[in-house]
């Protein structure tokens, strides 16, 4: 980095932070990237734009207490985090699971700011959650943890002020308890207050299957462009939940032979292709461990995660990254390169570290950055809102037909700027570029706030 702008302002961003690992890497991934943009308009820095774009607008840490079934007090740390409002009201999901601090609400929320940019939707970005964790818990527990959150959470949100949504432990029933609470305390019924709602109370059709299907739709695209296709093609999966399941579905749409998925524990791999049905069965209704995957497919063999994701030493053209953040480092980037892999589609958030991001551009491996790939979700979220607006709803098949076209025109955003800058195949960079400008674009037409 040669940009004496930027340098300051990553050292400067390190330093306040210097404790958050997570939020500095998506900060360090992003500014390494606008060198070109920041050379070309210097006026950035007199009205401090970066200095803005990475400080939070807001950040609210609240305690929420609980009684559990043996009616004991239990007592976790919620966060709301609201990056950024310049395209709209502040537009995210809640993680409920133990990692949760402020530097991954930060991360989470800093990236979500770009991603929701791209979707050309009028939304800002935001991100929010708890170090409760839901394994283990009866319903009667996660029922009092929802209800606790969102007596201090309904402070801060609003249908035109900051709209939550799931993430990684925040499935329907858990917006179902939130919403509950939100429309007892507040006592109106503001639909567009929360996305990922059940369909029965002004939810959307395709909202579960949006971002594994927005995954593949970017795929498509990028490999179309290319020269390549899904069909034919080795596909690995890490994770098991909404987002690789139904990348899995979307992809074997495609003719892709989808092989291997995993969960924390470990990985199962099925040469003859993954049977799906299975795996929502497992996942969706039973809730168990994916090793349980064996009784229902005996050609297929189990691996346990030792250092190690061990699903990155298996042989795919495609790696499609969907279970959480940094789970592939140099040591896997370097095995899958080894192993012939051709693209991989970022389904989690921020899931390759910047040295395994560096060694796949590095090998011409192309890479589809989550805040571009995974925007399905948040894409059909607002659709959602659009949705609770008009007081109506669209069909599936209208819905999804949205979700593609949005999904193409992001993939088309990433091209063009990657090419404009002179970036070529790299889409990371493409991504980040086509995001900054639109919001740096906001911010200074709004003046200084």
């Amino acid at each position: 980095m040669t940009n004496t702008y930027l340098e300051k302002v990553l050292n400067s961003v390190k330093e306040k932070n210097s404790h958050e690992p997570e939020f500095i890497q998506a900060v360090d991934e992003v500014l390494s990237t606008l060198e070109k943009v920041i050379d070309k308009h210097p006026e950035y820095e007199k009205i401090a734009m970066l200095e803005r774009l990475v400080e939070p607008e807001r950040i609210i840490s609240f305690r929420v207490p609980w009684t559990d079934d043996k009616n004991q007090v239990q007592v976790n740390r919620g966060y709301r985090v609201q990056f950024n409002g310049v395209l709209g009201p502040y537009k995210g999901g809640l993680r409920f699971h133990p990692s949760v601090n402020q530097s991954i609400m930060k991360f989470l929320g800093f990236e979500q700011v770009f991603k929701n940019a791209l979707t050309c939707l009028p939304i800002g970005g935001g991100k929010g959650g708890s170090d409760f964790d839901p394994k283990g818990k009866s319903d009667d527990e996660i029922m009092r943890f929802c209800q606790s959150f969102m007596n201090e959470l309904q402070r801060h949100i609003g249908a035109d002020v900051d709209v939550p949504a799931g993430d990684i432990g925040v499935g329907s029933r858990e917006i179902g308890y939130l919403f509950g609470q939100y429309r007892k305390i507040r006592n109106l019924y503001e639909a567009g207050v929360l996305t990922g709602k059940g369909l029965d109370y002004g939810g959307s059709l395709a909202r579960k299957e949006a971002t594994g299907y927005g995954l593949i739709y970017f795929m498509r695209e990028m490999l179309k462009a290319n020269g390549e296709t899904l069909k034919g093609k080795t596909v690995i999966i890490s994770g098991s939940g909404n987002v690789a399941i139904y990348a899995c579905e979307k992809a074997q749409e495609y003719g892709a032979n989808v092989v291997a998925m995993s969960d924390s524990n470990g990985c199962i791999y099925a040469p003859n292709g993954i049977k799906l049905d299975a795996i929502k069965e497992i996942k969706e209704e039973k809730r168990l461990r994916i090793s349980e995957y064996l009784k229902y497919d005996s050609s297929a063999k189990y691996i346990e995660t030792v250092d190690r994701p061990a699903i990155w030493s298996i042989k795919a053209d495609v790696a499609l990254p969907c279970a959480t953040q940094n789970e592939i480092d140099l040591e896997s980037a370097k095995k899958l390169v080894e192993n012939g892999v051709i693209a991989i589609g970022e389904g989690a958030n921020m899931p390759t570290n910047k040295e395994a991001i560096d060694y796949f551009l590095n090998h011409k491996v192309l890479l589809a950055p989550a805040k571009a790939a995974n925007a399905g979700g948040v894409a059909t979220s607002a659709l959602e809102m659009s949705q609770n607006s008009m007081r109506y709803f669209w069909s599936f098949d209208e819905v999804n037909e949205k979700l593609d076209g949005i999904m193409t025109n992001i993939f088309e955003q990433c091209q063009k700027a990657a090419q404009e800058y002179g970036f070529g195949t790299n889409y990371v960079a493409g991504a980040n570029i086509a995001a900054f400008r639109k919001i740096a674009k906001a911010m200074r037409s709004q003046g200084i706030i």
